[in-house]
């Protein structure tokens, strides 16, 4: 991999794009933004998940003290927790009431239910998207018991507004987020990386502790990407969502424009 410069090009010396990691698993859509930008200029754009999730076991998660049906209410902000709780359900031999509440943090979460559930026999409420959304929709439910699984590494938004506004919240953690084994890379460089996570940013130092930036640049969605970005003293040249770029892809492509000098 490439080495850190505290001291990076400046944008009068930006240099052409030709390759691109993205740190996320192959797109299985053949019409994906990130193909069609490797055919529109010609570059090398590879695939590689940086953070793998690991499911806790029984034991583990016995020592947290937690009975499902001690709730009347569970939060699922992603399809990784709604997999590993009905698993952890199914190990237990527990069977979650029909008369369970479900919180969902968007539609496609919701939608992603019917793999364990009926979901027209079931009490399910929806966010538009973002944590703030999903708050807005618990304020109206207060009295109910909430379970919220998740991983060892999460945003601590839905944690701290229960707590602010005391209500009840059992916290579990029912999977992991580890670094991936990306040894195989050691000698490899590409131009732009693109990361999604903190725990991306994460697993590059966990992977490569010497990492240095050198001429690579590096692209992060999200505000806590970017951060994280900063806290490993990396220099950040790409950060999306721009209100003229709402993509990463889209983001990425500006840079190339003027990186490339392409009119």
């Amino acid at each position: 991999m490439g080495k850190i410069a505290q001291q990076k090009l400046s944008n009068e010396n930006l240099k052409e794009v030709k390759s691109i990691l993205v740190s996320q698993p192959k797109p299985s859509n053949p019409n994906s933004p990130y193909y069609q930008l490797a055919t529109k200029y010609n570059l090398k754009v590879d695939f590689r998940q940086f953070i793998e999730i690991e499911p806790v076991d029984v034991k583990e998660f016995r020592k947290q003290k937690i009975n499902i049906l001690d709730h009347t209410a569970i939060i699922f902000t992603s399809r990784n927790a709604i997999d590993h709780l009905f698993s952890i359900a199914k190990k237990l031999k527990i069977e979650i009431p029909s008369d369970m509440k479900y919180f969902c943090i968007s539609e496609q979460t919701a939608h992603y239910l019917q793999k364990y559930i009926v979901i027209r026999k079931r009490k399910i409420f929806t966010g538009k998207k973002t944590a703030k959304d999903l708050l807005d929709v618990i304020k109206k439910h207060k009295d109910e018991k909430f379970l919220f699984p998740c991983s060892d590494i999460r945003k601590g938004d839905i944690p701290e507004f229960m707590e602010e506004n005391a209500y009840k919240l059992s916290e579990a953690v029912i999977y992991k987020t580890v670094a991936s084994d990306l040894s195989d890379l050691a000698d490899v460089n590409y131009d732009i990386i693109a990361f999604f996570s903190p725990s991306g940013i994460s697993s590059l130092f966990a992977n490569f502790p010497d990492f240095k930036q050198n001429e690579t640049r590096i692209a992060a969605f999200g505000p806590t990407t970017a951060q994280a970005v900063r806290d490993h003293d990396l220099y950040l040249d790409i950060e999306a969502p721009l209100p003229n770029a709402p993509s990463m892809t889209g983001a990425i492509e500006l840079y190339i424009r003027k990186a490339n000098k392409i009119d």
